[in-house]
């Protein structure tokens, strides 16, 4: 029953990321990352956990196991960890936040500098409107200039807007079959502005292999004779667990009597433990399987007491991939 549930919910996911991916598979990429002449490249990022829910190191295409009855596939693409990443840093700079996100330039540019040489790292600012402060660059000290801005004082909040155009600035990008394209977005969730759908701007990371990190810095109102979170917009939770990334809350109700502690440190310690204990899985696609059927094939892990999740989906022993796709 699993299965049949991942399945159709793996079905709308392949079919909505499919047109992007396919694009990448044809393009030319680095002198190290060149794909197959004449193939497509389904790409997933994947975690794989072992029974304690802890992170699995060292696996290889020897711990996969295939079954493809109607010989859908040619290959398989299996690579740990990230190595390089495209690194985007979505400040939100209304209202008091500014002071926060300053305090934390050097523990976000310490995440990036920990990723190789051959990584880029970018900041784009928002509150009603988005701008991009640092194009993308592999110097960290050209970075650093994006952190420093003035606070904005009675102004509106686009947030879904903001992830939309942090999305296209990949675009600026080539495309790099290894490179993880990644978003960490620092908030305090309110979007009252934006014109783009948080339903939009989620699709639209998913179509372009974009992760988004979200960091909440949380309101607080008066609720039931107490101080609690103000809840944020809708989606702005969903903008993370829907991409692929991870959310974060900072702090909680006793944080407003609490003296305040904005370090970050932790959290961008655990982005870059859950990005290095990723993998990249991929399946090269033959041509003879364009024929405009449903063609369903699975992957299975080999070793006992370990499952694996692809995108936002459960964690299982075995995932079930469906490929329908009329000649080109």
């Amino acid at each position: 029953m699993l299965l049949r549930v991942v399945l159709a919910c793996l079905v709308a996911f392949f079919l909505l990321g499919y047109q992007a991916i396919n694009a990448f598979a044809q393009e030319t990429v680095d002198e190290d990352e060149v794909l197959r002449v004449n193939t497509e490249l389904l790409l997933f990022p994947i975690r794989i956990r072992d029974k304690k829910g802890q992170p699995v190191a060292g696996l290889t295409e020897n711990d996969l196991t295939l079954k493809d009855q109607d010989k859908v596939t040619t290959g398989i693409f299996f690579q740990a960890g990230t190595d390089r990443v495209a690194l985007l840093f979505a400040l939100d700079q209304s209202g008091s936040l500014r002071e926060i996100i300053s305090q934390q330039r050097d523990a976000a540019l310490s995440l990036f500098s920990r990723f190789s040489d051959r990584s880029s790292i970018a900041v784009l600012r928002f509150a009603d409107t988005s701008s991009l402060a640092t194009p993308f660059t592999r110097d960290v000290e050209a970075a650093q200039a994006g952190f420093r801005f003035s606070a904005g004082r009675d102004q509106r909040t686009a947030i879904f807007d903001a992830a939309a155009k942090s999305v296209a600035a990949f675009d600026s990008l080539p495309r790099v079959r290894s490179e993880r394209r990644i978003v960490i977005l620092i908030s305090d969730g309110l979007d009252n502005q934006s014109r783009t759908s948080a339903d939009s701007a989620i699709n639209t990371a998913i179509k372009e292999r974009v992760s988004f990190y979200v960091i909440h810095l949380p309101l607080f109102e008066p609720r039931d004779g107490r101080l609690a979170v103000r809840r944020p917009s809708k989606g702005f939770r969903e903008l993370a667990e829907k991409t692929g990334g991870k959310y974060f809350l900072v702090g909680n109700e006793k944080s407003p009597l609490e003296p305040r502690s904005n370090d970050l440190t932790k959290i961008f310690q655990a982005i870059e433990d859950d990005l290095k204990s990723q993998y990249l899985l991929g399946f090269y696609i033959a041509e003879s399987a364009r024929d405009n059927r449903k063609h369903v094939f699975s992957l299975s892990l080999k070793p006992e007491g370990v499952e694996y999740s692809v995108g936002p989906f459960g964690f299982s022993r075995s995932h079930k991939f469906m490929f329908n796709q009329p000649p080109k």
